[in-house]
């Protein structure tokens, strides 16, 4: 059949509803067409034709004829160019030559041409979307500068028109073909273009286009994996023929949701540049927290939220571990880090507008946030963030809220469990509770001692007497836990709760290690509190005997103390020690080393003596060893004040340091002559 009967043939087909198989055809021999035609009237008739055919776009899934529409174009593009190159390096005759003989510029602007006013405009956007990607596919400047800047332009012409006629066309069928046609274009607009988008009107679309129908759905896929949720013994099974997890794979393929990051970094970009009012960026992150307080909720009714993630192995069949679970979850992060990204925008301008600035935006703007944070906290908590993004927009989002310490009250009331002094047995509130320690450790600095006792310290004592064994998620609650408590405790105006919480709190920390708290939190937290009960913290007048009774505490333990090495300990902040292994005996000899530098003036010369010779009750030589050599770190690293430092170094001369740090007194061997502070004289035979 000649192309010109096939062109006729067509366009009847344009004019009825056939079955998919039918469709199809269609679709192919359209663009088949597109490639062949070798008249440019004929290539603007078809798709003028096109645009408006019944065949077309009377079909039950508009979304995915959008896509197809943008593909026929970028395939007919590539061909159309590669069919051009072709003819250029083999000099052919135009006899012999490959597809319909039209030239590149000659074939889009045919084709531009088709693009008239019987259709609507975001029809338009999706031909001129299709040209575009694939004109540029190869990554090389296939278009002339002034054709490709025309084509720019077009594209943004026609997508500010769209966007003012989507109120009079209603449906979500036009916004939704806006926003696939910008993911796919909007990466390849010059700055200019991009500038020109009518931002304002753009970021409800993509907004939509991102959370609803033709994208994730409102986040409703995870209530219909409950019902597909079996138990067979003592695991559960999700079976990938399972109707909720083929809906997984039929929404992990819609083009937007497959095209998210490209859509999300659209919608940043969006964000950033609008000339809107601080409500159109407050109604998009309300829409952000009510998409994710759903997905909270879905999850928070499925029998798989009561699985901790380290048990997952044990609980889950083989089946699902294999497919449906990781399935699910490379979901849930594509999710954040969306949502993250699009706050991120959000927060940045925040930073910048002046608008946002007065306390009646920027406190509700960050609690906001902080509840989507905590919305998300099941797929990620503020510990397992992984990407700079998150930490920026956490971080800066507690920042801002500190400002107002009426907001911070409210908002840690808002989020705080009723029975908040027991530990739930459901995974999800312990995720929840690990959410809550961590926005808490940062706010007492600006809330009154009363509101930090029943705010922090309370719900974080459920976690400190907890004395059963800690292993996954009760790792991280644990050290949330002291950090709050620390937190309290480091603020000077908590005078009266410090009297009140440090003896407890220093006896929670003995009875905790070495069980429930590593070597390295044990150093850090002691530290902290010797630092928060000596001058200049206004405790030290009051109470000046409370930190050398700790010490004192730490001293007569190290003699009973354990010298084997202990076990690796779950520690998920920070890592433990490198220097070598550990032990009970060993830890509490550097923790008085560690709290050497904020004693008080007076008590700097004799605890150096203790703390040495407690260095010298290490069992273990490899331990004394490291012991020693941060011994002699603190002493000459700068740790130390000028006036501690004067202490110390008198101490380690002239008083006989040198000798019980190095050698265990006057009489001890000279194998160790290599610990000596810089700039130590030494006597002339023993570099012999």
């Amino acid at each position: 059949m000649s192309v010109d009967r096939l062109l006729t043939t067509v366009l009847g087909l344009y004019r009825d509803v056939h079955d998919e198989v039918k469709t199809q055809q269609i679709f192919n021999t359209t663009t088949t067409l597109l490639t062949h035609l070798h008249n440019p009237l004929n290539l603007t008739l078809l798709t003028s034709n096109l645009l408006t055919a019944p065949a077309v776009w009377h079909r039950p899934d508009p979304i995915a004829t959008c896509y197809r529409i943008i593909s026929i174009y970028h395939t007919a593009a590539r061909h159309v160019y590669k069919n051009e190159l072709d003819r250029t390096r083999q000099s052919l005759q135009p006899a012999t030559r490959t597809g319909g003989g039209v030239g590149t510029e000659a074939w889009i602007r045919a084709v531009v041409k088709g693009a008239d006013d019987r259709s609507p405009r975001w029809k338009h956007v999706l031909v001129l979307a299709g040209i575009l990607t694939g004109m540029e596919a190869t990554g090389t400047d296939t278009l002339s500068h002034g054709l490709k800047h025309l084509l720019e332009g077009a594209i943004v012409t026609a997508t500010n028109l769209a966007l003012e006629a989507l109120p009079r066309e209603g449906g979500s069928v036009p916004s939704g073909a806006l926003a696939l046609s910008l993911t796919y274009t909007f990466h390849m607009l010059s700055e200019p273009c991009r500038s020109s988008i009518n931002f304002d009107l753009l970021i409800p679309v993509a907004t939509a286009a991102l959370l609803g129908e033709d994208g994730l759905s409102g986040g409703l896929f995870l209530g219909a994996i409950d019902v597909d949720v079996r138990q067979t013994g003592d695991q559960f099974v999700w079976s990938e023929r399972s109707p909720s997890f083929l809906h997984l794979r039929q929404l992990t393929q819609k083009p937007l949701v497959s095209d998210m990051g490209a859509l999300v970094k659209m919608l940043a970009y969006a964000v950033g540049r609008a000339n809107v009012h601080p409500g159109k960026v407050m109604q998009l992150q309300d829409d952000l927290v009510a998409f994710t307080q759903r997905l909270l909720q879905q999850w928070q009714a499925n029998k798989l939220s009561e699985l901790e993630m380290s048990e997952t192995s044990l609980f889950l069949t083989p089946e699902t571990l294999r497919t449906t679970w990781p399935a699910l979850w490379q979901l849930l992060k594509r999710i954040t880090f969306a949502v993250v990204t699009v706050l991120h925008a959000i927060t940045q301008r925040s930073l910048l507008d002046v608008y946002f600035r007065n306390a009646g935006v920027a406190a509700p703007l960050a609690v906001k946030s902080l509840d989507i944070f905590r919305n998300l906290s099941f797929i990620s908590s503020p510990h397992a963030s992984e990407f700079q993004i998150y930490k920026f927009t956490y971080l800066t989002s507690i920042d801002t809220l500190v400002q107002y310490p009426e907001a911070c009250i409210t908002f840690l009331q808002s989020i705080k469990r009723p029975d908040s002094g027991v530990i739930p047995a459901n995974p999800l509130d312990r995720t929840l509770d690990l959410c809550y320690l961590s926005f808490a450790e940062h706010l007492p600095l600006n809330l009154p001692p009363d509101a930090c006792d029943a705010l922090i310290v309370q719900p974080a004592m459920a976690y400190l007497t907890h004395s059963a064994p800690i292993s996954g998620r009760m790792v991280e609650l644990f050290e949330s836990a002291h950090s709050a408590i620390l937190s309290v405790l480091s603020c000077p105006h908590n005078g009266d709760l410090i009297v009140k919480l440090a003896p407890f709190y220093s006896e929670t920390l003995f009875t905790s290690f070495p069980t429930h708290i590593s070597p390295r939190q044990f150093r850090l937290a002691f530290k902290t509190m010797i630092q928060i009960l000596s001058p200049p913290f206004p405790i030290s007048a009051t109470h000046p005997g409370f930190a050398e009774t700790l010490l004192e505490m730490v001293r007569f333990r190290i003699t009973a103390a354990n010298p084997l090495p202990l076990p690796p300990s779950p520690d998920a902040v920070g890592k433990e020690d490198l220097s070598g292994p550990v032990s009970e005996q060993s830890t509490l000899v550097m923790t008085l080393i560690d709290s050497l530098p904020f004693l008080p003036l007076h008590m700097v010369e004799d605890w150096m003596t203790w703390t040495a010779e407690s260095l010298n009750e290490i069992l273990d030589p490899a331990m004394r060893d490291v012991a020693r050599r941060r011994y002699v770190e603190i002493l000459g690293s700068g740790e130390m004040d000028v006036e501690r430092a004067a202490i110390g170094v008198a101490w380690w001369g002239s008083k006989g340091g040198r000798e019980l740090v190095l050698f265990g007194g006057p009489g001890g061997t000279s194998e160790q002559q290599q610990f000596m502070m810089s700039g130590a004289i030494v006597e002339e035979s023993s570099k012999l």
